[in-house]
């Protein structure tokens, strides 16, 4: 299997993007569960990295902590926004193997923060779509770079999945920077 050059700053930038994307649905756990703070703390992890901290265990604990977390979730809603905080601290983690299922490294804390808000919104599909447009125009030229050396994401899968791949197919269809 080939692999896909990726800098340490190019892992910076997913993560960012991912740290962006979960944090909007921070509450929604919150709510939920409002002693835990496993959520944030990965997100806030995945922003220490993605600021020039280390990529260390305190990160991957993080995102650990943050996937034990959904797992104690009261609601489908808080558990989606759980996982989009342990996506956020695990972009960080991306592996460079060109397969598309490393595009839920990349892409995943912005489709389970959209599932989150649909499931809040009472299952309302149009919040989910308006979250992948926020998404879109969150992306930096950098992501879009990263994404785009990975083959698409693969098909299968449930609404997050299917997330994943509207996300991917929007970044992958803007313009390369100029």
């Amino acid at each position: 299997m080939s692999e896909i050059a990726l800098s340490k700053q190019d892992l910076r930038e997913v993560t960012a993007f991912a740290a962006a994307c979960a944090e909007l649905v921070l509450e929604v756990f919150e709510d939920d569960q409002p002693d835990d703070l496993r959520p944030r703390e990965a997100v806030g992890a995945a922003w220490e990295f993605a600021q020039g901290g280390e990529r260390g265990q305190v990160l991957r604990d993080r995102a650990w902590a943050a996937l034990k977390a959904a797992k104690s979730a009261d609601t489908m809603a808080a558990r989606e926004a759980a996982r989009a905080a342990m996506s956020a601290a695990g972009a960080a983690y991306l592996h460079p193997l060109a397969k598309g299922t490393q595009v839920k490294h990349i892409l995943g804390a912005g489709a389970y923060a959209a599932r989150a808000a649909e499931l809040v919104a009472d299952d309302d599909r149009s919040v989910g779509d308006e979250h992948l447009e926020q998404a879109v125009r969150r992306a930096t030229p950098a992501v879009v770079d990263v994404l785009k050396r990975f083959p698409t994401a693969p098909s299968g899968g449930g609404r997050v999945a299917e997330l994943v791949r509207m996300l991917d197919a929007d970044l992958r269809s803007l313009a390369p920077a100029e």
